[in-house]
């Protein structure tokens, strides 16, 4: 072979090469609640150009609620769902569905809060009792929520799902429902200008301090087929994680994307997510979660410590 057919071979076979190490994997996720600073990690982290030095392409569709999100991934229509409930997830394992959990979304429900109008009676959770509380969708952590309040404060009250945080209030506000949800940064505008009243926290339900009420999930067959992505996704999702309690930047990202003032997305974060509610990599309370699941009817028998490690993928922190 003479020599300038060679390097014309050697050319071509360069250009041939260069789209796949350009080439990223792309995922698809079904995300919980547009625009809360918890579900937002992947948001910002594909913005923040992290999932992309990992390479990664995040495909977002956004729901109301992880009764949705979960169902996505079991039906195998996307790859990973973001923030479905632990008690949910843990519900559709245990009725054989391919679900497996891959880290920790939120630890604690004090972002999660429940409001009524301003000239509502209501005063507390006590006065919940024949009234309708919302709550997102089946299986999500405002359900878990929900349902502790009922059983521990012994209401007679009716939950109803009534999506995300923006319909919720329009429910409440034209007197559909008696106590709405939300989490920040939506309704903080309502609550300064004194629209609605703050009512209670997740935490107030005393269940799920310490406990990891989100989780990220991935199917099986996505687990089995796509293991490499998905344990990439991992390191990225935490490296964004962290990334987002590194200062400014990160916040600057997300007022952009919301269209919100840097002063209420800091506001949001500092106030309402420490880094400890989000860290992808604490995931705790999982017996506790496991009784507690029985007690509201999530599950019908305990899961055992086989079945959690099943359930619950772990992947080494780098």
């Amino acid at each position: 072979m003479n020599c300038p057919l060679r390097g014309v071979l050697a050319a071509a076979a360069c250009l041939m090469l260069a789209p796949a190490a350009d080439a990223q994997d792309q995922l698809k996720l079904t995300v919980g609640q547009r625009g809360n600073w918890a579900t937002s990690i992947a948001e910002l982290g594909q913005r923040g150009g992290i999932f992309k030095k990992h390479g990664l392409m995040l495909d977002l569709l956004y729901t109301q609620g992880s009764g949705e999100t979960q169902q996505a991934v079991i039906a195998g229509s996307v790859d990973i769902g973001i923030a479905p409930g632990t008690m949910g997830a843990m519900s559709a394992f245990a009725k054989g569905a391919p679900v497996r959990i891959i880290g920790a979304e939120t630890t604690g429900a004090s972002d999660l809060y429940w409001y009524v109008r301003a000239d509502s009676s209501i005063k507390s959770i006590k006065d919940f009792n024949g009234k309708t509380i919302a709550y997102s969708t089946n299986g999500s952590s405002t359900h878990m929520v929900v349902s502790a309040f009922i059983k521990q404060f012994d209401l007679k009250a009716k939950a109803v799902a009534t999506g995300g945080p923006v319909p919720t209030l329009t429910q409440v506000m034209s007197g559909q429902i008696d106590v709405g949800w939300a989490a920040p940064p939506d309704g903080l505008d309502q609550l300064d200008r004194g629209d609605i009243r703050y009512i209670a926290n997740g935490d107030d339900a005393g269940i799920f301090k310490s406990q990891t009420v989100r989780v990220n999930v991935t199917n099986t067959e996505t687990l089995a087929n796509r293991r490499d992505a998905i344990e990439r996704f991992v390191r990225a999702y935490r490296e964004t994680a962290r990334w987002l309690y590194s200062g400014d930047e990160p916040l600057r990202f997300y007022a952009d994307w919301l269209g919100i003032t840097l002063a209420k997305a800091k506001r949001t974060r500092d106030e309402f997510y420490p880094w400890q509610a989000v860290d992808p990599d604490r995931l705790v309370g999982l017996d506790a979660i496991v009784v507690d699941a029985v007690n509201l009817k999530y599950l019908t028998t305990p899961l055992s410590r086989s079945q959690l490690d099943e359930l619950v993928v772990r992947f080494p922190v780098q």
